[in-house]
C-alpha cells in the first residue's frame, strides 16, 4: 500500500457502541500508519433517499458523503443484520450513491458483525454489485456471534477472528 492512501469505513449501525463500530475501531490497528483511515459516523444525517432531490444539487450532506467516498482509495463497510437484511440507514446511504457512480470499481471490503448475519452479508454484497463496486471474496468476512468474540473494549478475543481480520486487511491493502 502506498503512503497517503485513504480508506473510508462505514458502520451499518448508528448505535454509539455497536459491535460494528467496535469492529471498525479494532480494524484500525491492522492498517498501516501510512494510510489515512476515516470512520464516517454520519449516515444518520443523510435524508431519506428521494430521486427528486438527487438532481444537479443534491442535499449538502449527500454531497459531502459522496465527496468523501470519491476521495477514498478504498472503502470498508461493516454492518449488523436487522430483520434478515441490511439496516435501513446503510441501505439509504447506498441508495444515495446509485446516480453518482461513487463506488464504481472502487475496492470495497465487506464485514458483517452480528448475531447471525448471513442474510445481511449476502444482501450487502448484492447491493454493492448493483453499484459496481469491486468486492472480492478475499475482502469479505462474516463474524457471527460477535458479542461472544469481543471484550468490553471491542477487541476481539478469539484468535481466529483476529487472524481473519489481519488477512482481510493484508489482501485488501494489496488492491490499493
Amino acid at each position: 500500500m502506498e503512503a497517503n492512501k485513504a480508506i473510508v469505513a462505514l458502520s451499518g449501525s448508528i448505535r454509539e457502541n455497536s459491535s460494528t463500530l467496535r469492529t471498525l475501531n479494532s480494524l484500525q490497528k491492522y492498517i498501516s500508519n501510512e494510510c489515512n483511515y476515516i470512520i464516517y459516523n454520519e449516515l444518520h444525517k443523510l435524508p431519506h433517499f428521494n430521486p427528486d432531490l438527487d438532481g444537479e444539487t443534491p442535499p449538502a450532506n449527500v454531497q459531502s458523503f459522496r465527496s468523501l467516498l470519491d476521495q477514498a482509495d478504498a472503502v470498508v463497510i461493516c454492518t449488523p443484520e436487522y430483520i434478515k437484511g441490511v439496516p435501513g440507514v446503510l441501505k439509504n446511504a447506498l441508495e444515495w450513491l446509485v446516480s453518482s457512480a461513487t463506488l464504481y470499481e472502487k475496492p470495497v471490503a465487506v464485514i458483517t458483525s452480528s448475531g447471525g448475519g448471513e442474510h445481511a452479508h449476502q444482501a450487502l454484497q448484492l447491493n454493492l454489485s448493483m453499484l459496481q463496486a469491486h468486492v472480492s471474496n478475499e475482502w469479505t468476512l462474516l463474524i457471527s456471534g460477535v458479542n461472544s468474540k469481543q471484550n468490553k473494549n471491542g477487541e476481539y478475543v478469539r484468535e481466529e477472528v483476529v487472524e481473519s481480520l489481519q488477512k482481510l486487511i493484508a489482501t485488501f491493502a494489496k488492491q490499493m
